[in-house]
């Protein structure tokens, strides 16, 4: 498929951050790399809200690293963890206050030939099941940090893809907040396609 290049827009990212992790269920991750066009439906994300969100990086304040949450709404936000993983944020909220959604998995829709090359010996279920594992697998590392999602020129944005009704999505506590104190560590702020694992009607936004 032809992605539309059709990137949502800054007031889209712009909303509470919450709203935005659900909405962005069924959307479409476009990624150009070395020249040919890969994308994924996004299928699981998780919200991280401002600097009293003890689970967010913002909780440090403004930091070289988290600068970019403080930016206008839909930058890219990729950071370095555990020493060996890249992960892919998208910012939220107004300009000035920090918060972002994780991109957490996406479904490999065009480009599938080339994800099975970068992820060579992983099985097509496991190849972008996971925060790390798309990254890899879409080619996305700290050279993408600070990006414009909004703007097809990135060769990195996300667009309007497919509606994922409520009956096929679960609701629940961000994953890996282990030494996160509560209420932080169980606050239902991930978003996970679990029902139908068929798409739905297009996203017209």
């Amino acid at each position: 498929m032809i992605p539309s290049a059709r990137p949502l827009p800054p007031d889209f990212y712009g909303l509470p951050t919450l709203d935005v992790a659900r909405q962005l269920l069924g959307a479409r991750l476009v990624r150009v790399l070395d020249g040919d066009i890969l994308t994924g439906i996004i299928t699981e994300t998780e919200a991280y809200i401002g600097e009293d969100d003890l689970a967010c990086h913002a909780r440090a304040g403004r930091t070289p690293r988290t600068r970019v949450m403080y930016a206008p709404p839909g930058r890219a936000y990729v950071y370095f963890t555990y020493g060996m993983h890249w992960l892919l944020n998208a910012v939220t909220e107004p300009e000035g206050f920090p918060a972002a959604v994780l991109i957490r998995a996406v479904r490999v829709e065009t480009g599938p030939e080339i994800v099975a090359v970068r992820r060579a010996g992983v099985s097509p279920g496991a190849w972008t099941n996971g925060p790390a594992k798309l990254t890899r697998a879409f080619g996305i590392d700290g050279a993408q940090n600070e990006l414009d999602l909004t703007d097809t020129l990135s060769g990195l944005w996300i667009e309007p893809g497919f509606v994922i009704s409520d009956a096929n999505v679960t609701i629940g506590p961000r994953v890996g907040l282990y030494s996160v104190p509560e209420p932080f560590r169980s606050l239902p702020w991930r978003f996970l396609v679990t029902g139908s694992s068929k798409l739905e009607e297009p996203w017209a936004f």
